[in-house]
């Protein structure tokens, strides 16, 4: 706040010399003094060239200390391998913005201070030079090819294909609330079906799939092993949602109807996160970064990176949702069998209508 109301009154007080000075100017043309108001023009001009100055530099100040004083708000502790080719790009990126932002802006400032409007001055002529319109367009482009490729070859390596021995995770964004479920012992998540969605099965998971009857359902909080690849298989049940993990460099939207996936391997445990950061109540977040909803601040999920073996443990001691909720394993092999009944009833019914 202080650094807010200093920026203001900064700026509120340029724009009440500026004022000043054209209320100046302009009271000495309704006076019809010409020679005065001719001489408040040139004093106009030299005030204002010297606040640009002055903006410059108290501008360009202040940037530095802001840019500096929140360096540890913006730059979170990177806890992921794939997180380090995504700082490297956006560092590099920033560098090389930063460098023709902070020279462009320099020379117009002082262009602006330079060329300001004289009497016995007159503008140069200067139509057109092949050798300069070259060399500003190329460089630009080549630099900007550079940039390009780096990202195309850093987001080729960041998608790529998630290793065979990866842990998977589903993530399922719904208003208002992120939905997780992991595979049991078998390795295998079951099938989900978008008709089978109900209250108490939010996932839509085909209880009648073997490969389901160990999936662990909605943890209460989501647990990754620290080392190993970590495969997130992302959908949404509603609108655009977007997983984002920051200390990971983790984003990608949850679009419904359109899985996604991303994968990445941690490598610092909450525990060594928290002793890094000097906070015992450290905690990584899932956070949705798509505005999705008037519950959207709503969605978040807390994550725990563990050692492998405490990961083991947890995994271990997470209960299948057929064992917490029985009726809905019950209710799927009513209707199974109710099924295969009818079935053998139709089929019966279709052979005697043959042999008739």
């Amino acid at each position: 706040m202080i650094t807010i109301a200093i920026g203001l009154s900064i700026i509120l007080l340029l724009v009440i010399l500026y004022l000043l000075f054209r209320i100046g100017t302009l009271a000495s043309i309704f006076r019809g003094s010409t020679e005065r108001a001719a001489g408040t023009t040139k004093v106009s001009n030299r005030v204002n060239g010297t606040l640009l100055l002055l903006f410059l530099i108290v501008g360009g100040a202040a940037f530095a200390w802001s840019f500096v004083d929140a360096w540890d708000t913006m730059n979170l502790p990177l806890a992921s391998l794939h997180g380090e080719w995504t700082d490297s790009l956006f560092w590099t990126t920033m560098t090389v913005i930063g460098v023709v932002f902070v020279i462009t802006q320099i020379l117009l400032f002082i262009y602006s201070y330079k060329y300001q409007h004289k009497d016995n001055k007159r503008a140069f002529y200067y139509p057109h030079n092949n050798k300069l319109e070259i060399v500003w367009t190329l460089i630009p482009a080549v630099v900007m090819a550079l940039l390009v490729f780096g990202g195309w070859q850093t987001w080729t390596k960041i998608t790529s294909a998630a290793p065979d021995n990866a842990v998977v995770v589903e993530i399922v964004g719904k208003q208002f609330n992120w939905m997780v479920r992991y595979p049991g012992q078998d390795g295998k998540l079951g099938v989900a079906k978008t008709s089978l969605i109900d209250a108490t099965n939010e996932l839509g998971v085909d209880f009648s799939d073997p490969n389901s009857h160990d999936d662990i359902i909605n943890p209460l909080q989501i647990h990754v092993p620290k080392g190993k690849p970590v495969l997130l298989k992302i959908r949404s049940r509603d609108v655009i949602h977007s997983v984002f993990m920051p200390h990971f460099r983790l984003k990608m939207d949850a679009v419904p109807g359109m899985p996604t996936k991303f994968w990445f391997v941690p490598t610092k445990t909450t525990a060594e996160m928290a002793t890094e950061t000097g906070n015992p109540d450290f905690k990584y977040e899932l956070a949705c970064t798509e505005i999705c909803g008037r519950g959207h601040f709503a969605m978040r999920y807390v994550i725990v990176v563990d050692e492998p073996e405490d990961y083991e443990a947890w995994l271990a001691s997470q209960k299948p949702f057929v064992e917490q909720n029985p009726q809905v394993l019950a209710k799927f092999q009513q209707e199974s069998s109710e099924k295969l009944v009818a079935d053998a009833e139709k089929g019966t019914a279709e052979e005697v209508k043959t042999e008739l």
